[in-house]
């Protein structure tokens, strides 16, 4: 999906409870793994986003915390839809890398909170996006640092005739 459809949809559901609850969930089907973990779209705009995950049992790891990975998921889901947001139709991005910092055991509601500016140029371009994880306290409980590729779409590219 790219940026003005995305931000479209949010803004058509975004300002109540229920359409809140209808983009997420849309969110979901759209990206099945990301819908593993039942994000929760809290706020979006171009470079911003803000997204809740419940702690439940499928996102708990043996110790009785948040699993590591649901967490990088719930960093990554922000990131994207923070950068997705900021970019026009003739350009995408693609996930180059990952990296985490866990800092707290992570315990019950976390929520993940991206800001980031849209990449400048009309070429490809590799951007770092930074998610901050925070507990219910508003302590952070871990920092997921992504690698993106921002470059043009398949229609954005010249076509190659033939000679």
């Amino acid at each position: 999906m790219n940026g003005p459809n995305l931000l479209a949809r949010w803004e058509k559901l975004g300002s109540s409870r229920l359409g809140r609850t209808m983009f997420s969930r849309a969110l979901g089907l759209a990206v099945p793994y990301t819908g593993s973990i039942k994000p929760r779209v809290l706020d979006l705009a171009p470079g911003r986003a803000r997204v809740e995950m419940r702690d439940r049992r499928a996102v708990r790891n043996h110790l009785g915390s948040i699993h590591a990975i649901a967490l990088v998921n719930l960093g990554e889901v922000a990131s994207g839809l923070a950068l997705i947001a900021s970019l026009p139709l003739t350009k995408r991005g693609i996930v180059r890398g990952l990296s985490v910092e866990y800092q707290k055991k992570a315990r019950g509601t976390l929520t993940a909170t991206c800001e980031c500016e849209p990449p400048q140029g009309d070429g490809s371009v590799d951007m770092e996006v930074v998610a901050r994880i925070t507990d219910a306290e508003g302590d952070v409980v871990s920092v997921v640092r992504v690698q993106w590729r921002i470059g043009p779409t398949k229609a954005a590219q010249p076509s190659e005739q033939p000679a």
